[in-house]
């Protein structure tokens, strides 16, 4: 870590040295966003937060399409940054959903405190993946660089990849440096009618094979599966698999959907704010029914490993958790529901006063984002 002297600060990071210590000496917390396109995901902010605004700190600070590594200002659109990779034929892998009707509302800089991934996770990895390094201002307004724009660094603890994820919480995220790939060369979309069971099954057999799936989904009755890589490798899998091809069109815009829970499943609970739960299971587990619903009535992302599920019962977060605890895994509330109440499965007191501690090294003074992520963190 490496802690950069207040004299080399812009303007617009002094304004935000200036708020961290307004909020500091008035013991207000600090309410950092970017274009706020996932304020819904986990516990609601405070209800006496002001507002930190990081989309005037926007832009590509370096790109270097040879090494696969590009780092960018937190405010700065994730279209921005799709934009200059794809120029390149490059991409962030791990598909960081927008969540916006507006293509720019999305920031890097949210992309990273949230950690969200989309379909191709299964394949490639989550955010947290392809963090190299994070530039952070604490509660007492230094600036803390960690890890580098390599991808074997070694320089003591990998703190930027901790902060992926932590909603904020730990600090304002001033810069990110992320690793980026090619894009496929063939990109193939096949579906197959099958229950759920059968689907989960298969893609776990698939999933031992030398097979080029990038991304999957079940719903309704239905298994899609995504080829993705070497034109060759993408027509020998299509021979070997079979199924119906799906037109590019038809394919684009349900991964699209898909990354941006705009698919009807997701729709559904949206428009009637109904609580939407993420179910992170052993991939081979077979469908379990929460509450008194079916198992049909949900989404299967991952090869198995994410089951999407929505609670029209108000059925109890404790009988949720229970049962995905049960078979190995956990459950959160994505949306909707009461946010009030514990969003992220509890964890245990012990590993509860680690996380605590690594709060009160970077915030001290406990202002930002406060309650985001557990009550009393």
């Amino acid at each position: 870590m490496q802690t950069t002297p207040d004299t080399t600060l812009s303007p617009t990071l002094a304004r935000f040295r200036d708020a961290i210590a307004q909020a500091v000496d008035s013991r207000t917390p600090l309410t950092l966003r970017g274009g706020g396109t996932k304020d819904f995901y986990g516990r609601a902010p405070a209800p006496n937060g002001t507002v930190l605004d990081t989309r005037e700190w926007s832009g590509i600070v370096d790109y270097d399409c040879a090494e696969l590594v590009i780092t960018a200002r937190s405010g700065t659109p994730l279209a921005d940054i799709e934009a200059a990779l794809a120029e390149h034929r490059q991409m962030l892998a791990f598909e960081p959903p927008h969540f916006a009707v507006d293509g720019r509302q999305a920031t890097v800089g949210g992309a990273f405190a949230a950690g969200l991934s989309g379909p191709r996770r299964q394949s490639v990895g989550a955010l947290r993946d392809f963090v190299l390094g994070a530039v952070v201002m604490d509660s007492r307004g230094d600036m803390l660089n960690f890890g580098g724009q390599v991808m074997k660094n070694v320089a003591g603890y990998d703190v930027s990849r901790l902060m992926a994820g932590a909603l904020g919480t730990l600090g304002l995220v001033v810069q990110v440096s992320m690793k980026v790939l090619p894009m496929p060369f063939c990109d193939a979309t096949l579906r197959f009618a099958m229950p759920q069971a059968e689907a989960i099954d298969t893609l776990n057999r698939w999933g031992g094979q030398p097979l080029p799936i990038a991304a999957s989904a079940w719903i309704d009755g239905a298994l899609w599966v995504r080829l993705c890589g070497a034109d060759a490798a993408v027509r020998a899998a299509i021979s070997k698999l079979g199924g119906e091809r799906a037109d590019e069109a038809q394919a684009a815009t349900f991964w699209r959907d898909l990354r941006e829970q705009s698919h009807a499943f997701f729709a559904r609970a949206v428009q009637g704010s109904l609580p939407l739960w993420r179910i992170a299971l052993p991939p081979a587990t077979p469908p379990l029914a929460f509450g008194q619903a079916s198992a049909d009535e949900q989404l299967v992302e991952w090869g198995g490993g994410q089951r999407w599920w929505i609670d029209t019962a108000n059925t109890p977060a404790s009988v949720i958790r229970d049962a995905a605890a049960k078979a190995g895994g956990h459950a959160t509330l994505f949306r909707n529901g009461d946010r009030t109440s514990d969003v992220f499965t509890p964890v245990a007191a012990p590993l509860m006063a680690v996380h605590k501690r690594l709060k009160d090294s970077f915030d001290p003074h406990g202002i930002f984002n406060p309650g985001r992520l557990y009550a009393d963190f």
